[in-house]
C-alpha cells in the first residue's frame, strides 16, 4: 500500500478524529473511503459540482402533464380529502 502525507488544519483533523471514532475506523481507513467515494462520484459528474437536487433529476418531467388545474400545488382545496381513502 502506498503511503502519502498531507497537512490538515486543526479543525479538519478534529472532525476527522471524531468521525473515525464514531464509525470505529482508523483515520486512514476513513480517508481512504472518503477519497474513493469522491473519485467515484467525480467520474459521473463535473468535478466540483454539487449533488443534483430532486428538482434537477426530475426536470424533464416538470410540466409534462396537460389539462390539470393551474393552482394544484397551491390550492388547499385539492387536499381536503387527502389520505381518507
Amino acid at each position: 500500500m502506498a503511503v502519502i502525507s498531507l497537512k490538515l488544519t486543526e479543525a479538519l483533523d478534529a472532525q476527522l478524529t471524531e468521525q473515525a471514532q464514531r464509525r470505529r475506523l482508523s483515520k486512514s481507513e476513513l480517508v481512504r473511503r472518503a477519497l474513493t467515494a469522491f473519485l467515484q462520484s467525480s467520474e459521473h459528474g463535473v468535478e466540483g459540482s454539487a449533488p443534483k437536487s430532486a428538482a434537477n433529476l426530475l426536470a424533464d418531467l416538470v410540466g409534462c402533464c396537460e389539462g390539470g388545474p393551474a393552482d394544484l400545488s397551491s390550492n388547499p382545496a385539492y387536499l381536503s380529502d387527502f389520505g381518507t381513502s
